[in-house]
Order: C-alpha cells, then sequence, then structure tokens
C-alpha cells in the first residue's frame, strides 16, 4: 500500500503511540498487547517440560515474597521498603524512580503443569519460578493382528 508510511511492526507502533497517549496516568494501563508492565518486571516461557518465570526485583528480601499457586494461576506478591541509601532526615528528594511498597503479580499457567512440580529461587535480584509440566501422553501405533 504504502511502503514508507508505516513500519514494519504496525502493533509495536500503535502500542507506542497509546502509551504516549496515556503516559499522563500513574495506574496500569491496558495496550494493544494486555496490560502494561508492572513491578517486578516479568519475563514468562516455556520448555517442552516446564513453564519458567523470572521476576526481576532487586533489593527484595526473599523472606518477604509470596508465591501462590490456584488452579493455574501463580501469584507473585511480596513489599520492597528498602529506603534509599544515603539519604538522612536533612535530605530532601525530588526524584526518586525505585518502587517502594506492596507489589503483586499474577500469571496465568497452561492446562497441563504439575502443581508438585514447582521451585522458586531468589539470586541476584532475580526470582526464577520453575513450573513442571506433566508428561504428555504421545501418540502410539498399536499393532493389529
Amino acid at each position: 500500500m504504502y511502503p514508507g508510511l508505516f513500519s514494519r511492526d504496525l502493533y509495536a507502533e500503535l502500542d507506542r503511540l497509546q502509551r504516549e497517549m496515556l503516559g499522563t496516568f500513574d495506574s496500569v494501563t491496558p495496550s494493544i498487547r494486555g496490560f502494561a508492565q508492572g513491578y517486578p518486571a516479568l519475563n514468562v516461557g516455556n520448555t517442552p517440560s516446564s513453564v519458567e518465570i523470572y521476576a526481576f526485583a532487586p533489593g527484595i528480601d526473599p523472606e518477604k515474597i509470596q508465591l501462590d499457586l490456584d488452579r493455574r494461576v501463580l501469584t507473585i506478591a511480596g513489599e520492597r521498603s528498602v529506603a534509599p541509601s544515603g539519604q538522612d532526615d536533612r535530605t530532601t528528594a525530588h526524584i526518586n524512580e525505585r518502587f517502594r511498597g506492596r507489589f503483586r503479580r499474577v500469571v496465568s499457567l497452561p492446562e497441563d503443569i504439575d502443581p508438585d512440580g514447582v521451585e522458586a529461587d531468589y539470586r541476584d535480584g532475580v526470582l526464577h519460578v520453575s513450573v513442571k509440566r506433566r508428561e504428555a501422553t504421545a501418540p502410539r501405533r498399536i499393532a493389529v493382528q
């Protein structure tokens, strides 16, 4: 149609325009590809044998992270209450972009997960949750006698 008018990824461009228009709102805003990102940032992927979730949450005490799995819905909740370093009662912060407070992220998992096969590890500010999949019944050939 007009090769130079639109970018190759039209949805990415529409998503960028929507974020620009709604950028003044502090709440989570829906976008073309789902809901806008929250805290902590998540990477969710899968392998043939598991679903892998990475939550990027530096500066959180691992004991304050709560993981719940209920009917294929994984909830990651917790609290980050870190005071900025180098501040005391006499210091006034003009810009503070680090998240502080309670957080909650919810991830829907596929039907073939094994609720007994969940492992979580927090290291270097990254929470890694691995949810095993049930072994699928592979199709097999039946010999006729």
